[in-house]
């Protein structure tokens, strides 16, 4: 369901490329990855089919489960690939970051190695041809196009000088890595559909077609925020970039729809200045593990910079990103 992507080493010195200034997107000819239409096909008919099952013949326990395991893949990358190895804006011990690596696997959106790749790619470049999802092309390639066509050439360039070297460094995203196909293949799609036939008594029919729409769902979750909150909402924090502060993707994402702030501030652990709140479930998750020891050293940023950002290059709209209200009214 995800681009092939090859490994790629970082070489030390970058050349100069051309500065590509956001929004940017030069006329392209798109090279169709059929491999990806036909799993993705597969996937999305698949899903429709288990929701059909879901509504006649699966049980309230396997509906249960499936949410669950739903929830700890959407942690599995809002906390893992996305917080903690891309931005680094925490560190995890150990223990941490096993479960971190486990629960990431049952999203599998490429191994997390590939994942960190892209965004940082995406942060970099954001919204121009050297971000792998750029949403100047419109919502649908930023959603899920990108991954049904090669990827462009300013991408395959400048992805080369991404600085990957911690990620390479690390032993429990190189285990995911070596051992991708069994380890990702037995966590996302294997136990989803064993576990419901052995202990809720589902057929191998029901368990497969709802574990896959658990899957699909996953995915689609996850392209919101590289589509829907970069077109769709206010910009509090700086109305020059397309990223928004989207209400309705930070529900379903857990709390990674703050865009605009995010974009503005990538460092933050919180990934929005309301670090805890009932949107933000990822955060409440990080800050768990930290009253417990196993996170630590959570990077955020303070009121006044907040603030400051705001007034100088803000929209007007207050920190949930709706209204016209003074910028950061709560922090004052």
């Amino acid at each position: 369901m995800a681009p092939d992507v090859s490994s790629v080493e970082v070489i030390e010195r970058e050349p100069e490329f051309e500065k590509l200034v956001a929004p940017q997107a030069a006329p392209r000819k798109y090279q169709i990855v059929y491999r990806n239409i036909v799993t993705f096909g597969y996937a999305h008919l698949t899903a429709l089919y288990g929701l059909y099952l879901a509504c006649t013949e699966a049980t309230w326990a396997t509906i249960i489960f499936s949410y669950v395991l739903f929830a700890l893949a959407a942690i599995g990358v809002t906390a893992g690939a996305h917080r903690l190895w891309t931005h680094r804006a925490y560190k995890a011990k150990l223990p941490l970051q096993i479960i971190l690596i486990v629960i990431n696997s049952l999203a599998f959106q490429n191994t997390a190695i590939d994942w960190v790749r892209d965004h940082r790619l995406h942060h970099r470049y954001s919204d121009t041809d050297a971000d792998p999802h750029n949403a100047t092309r419109g919502f649908f390639y930023s959603h899920m196009g990108w991954l049904l066509v090669r990827k462009h050439e300013e991408v395959k360039r400048r992805g080369k000088f991404i600085d990957m070297s911690d990620i390479y460094a690390n032993p429990v995203l190189q285990f995911q890595r070596k051992y991708a196909i069994p380890f990702i293949g037995t966590i996302c799609f294997v136990l989803p559909t064993v576990i419901p036939m052995y202990f809720f008594g589902e057929s191998l029919k029901t368990a497969w077609c709802i574990a896959i729409l658990r899957y699909v769902l996953n995915l689609h979750i996850a392209f919101l925020v590289n589509s829907a909150a970069h077109l769709w909402g206010n910009k509090p924090y700086d109305r020059t970039i397309k990223p928004v502060q989207s209400l309705p993707v930070s529900f379903v994402a857990f709390g990674e729809g703050f865009h605009n702030y995010h974009h503005v501030f990538p460092w933050d652990y919180r990934t929005a200045e309301l670090g805890n709140n009932y949107l933000n479930l990822t955060t409440i998750f990080i800050d768990f593990f930290a009253k417990i020891g196993w996170a630590y050293d959570m990077k955020s940023v303070t009121d006044d910079m907040i603030k400051s950002r705001a007034d100088r290059t803000g929209d007007g709209t207050n920190m949930w990103g709706f209204g016209d209200k003074k910028n950061c009214d709560k922090l004052e």
